[in-house]
């Protein structure tokens, strides 16, 4: 029905607030991502953002200044007609450096400042929890999402917000994009490689350790409120095969296999076999905890949100893909 339909916009915090210092606020992953010549090799998580040149620019700590101005632009949300606003939190606003113990007052203060605003204009927020932001600090002790260490900060962080916003918002997302850990692994999860590394190996892993952080984090929701919704968010575009041959069909399924893969556990609840015999061919061992596969059962998602970009052909003749 088309009163239930949900029309707005969408920002997220590391590309629209700005203000990076201000309020008690940590520093995050998108606060070393500079803009120039580096920003793609940092962004693949191939060159240390330790070693950049100090007249380096991070746009990201100035974004549009939306933490200053979101008044106005909730005004403007609401004159364009906008049912709902999908924005996202900054973790180092909340948790400085993901590991207090209690969480920054006015971090909290400000998000629910933002959240009354958009309740007073009829707009429904929905919430994305982690949109390639986590605090540097645990990038730097733990290796990121590479180490399970980083589960149990995520589901301090996912609580306190659960317990203040809880009943003035809805819609959850725990990840944005989760699949871009696969394609920009250090703007996407904040990992890093050496050239020594198993590169599949560390991504598969971190990804594991992400999947259960976002089942846990619907468990942690549905306990609160059983009417709270928690999605899943996938970067997503179609991949066709270039023409009938059998092998351009196949690598098209694999490509969309590689990004299906992520729902699939959240929607699902469990691998798919398709997953595991990848991983089997590629000597991907996944370490994990005995109760890992049931926390993954039970605690599936409420929906599936996507970005859709773009679609591609694809041609294993040697001739390349085509846009």
């Amino acid at each position: 029905m088309k009163e239930q339909f949900l029309w707005g916009g969408a920002t997220a915090a590391n590309q629209f607030e700005g203000s990076w210092d201000k309020d008690g606020r940590g520093t995050a992953l998108v606060d070393v991502i500079p803009h120039g010549e580096n920003r793609q090799a940092v962004m693949d998580g191939t060159f240390d953002y330790r070693k950049l040149p100090k007249e380096s620019y991070f746009s990201g700590r100035k974004a549009v200044n939306g933490f200053e101005n979101y008044k106005e632009d909730i005004v403007l949300l609401k004159e364009l007609g906008c049912k709902c606003y999908r924005f996202s939190i900054s973790w180092s606003r909340i948790f400085p450096t993901g590991e207090e113990s209690q969480p920054n007052e006015n971090g909290l203060n400000h998000y629910e400042n933002v959240i009354d605003e958009l309740n007073k204009y009829g707009i429904e927020p929905i919430i994305t929890i982690c949109h390639f932001d986590i605090p540097l600090a645990l990038i730097e002790k733990y290796g990121s999402w590479k180490s399970r260490e980083v589960i149990d900060c995520y589901l301090r962080y996912c609580e306190a917000l659960f317990h203040r916003f809880g009943k003035k918002v809805r819609y959850w997302i725990t990840f944005n994009e989760i699949n871009m850990l696969m394609h920009l692994p250090f703007m996407g999860a904040g990992l890093m490689f050496q050239d020594s590394d198993n590169v599949l190996q560390i991504q598969y892993q971190a990804a594991h350790h992400e999947l259960v952080a976002s089942a846990m984090a619907v468990k942690l929701a549905h306990q609160l409120d059983p009417d709270l919704k928690i999605g899943c968010m996938l970067a997503a575009g179609s991949v066709y095969p270039y023409s009938c041959r059998p092998e351009d069909v196949w690598e098209s399924r694999q490509k969309d296999r590689e990004n299906d893969f992520f729902i699939d556990v959240q929607s699902r609840g469990e691998y798919p076999s398709y997953a595991r015999a990848f991983f089997e061919r590629n000597h991907i061992c996944i370490e994990m905890l005995p109760e890992d596969e049931q926390i993954l059962k039970e605690n599936t998602v409420d929906f599936i949100a996507l970005s859709y970009y773009n679609s591609r052909c694809i041609r294993t003749d040697g001739k390349g893909d085509q846009a």
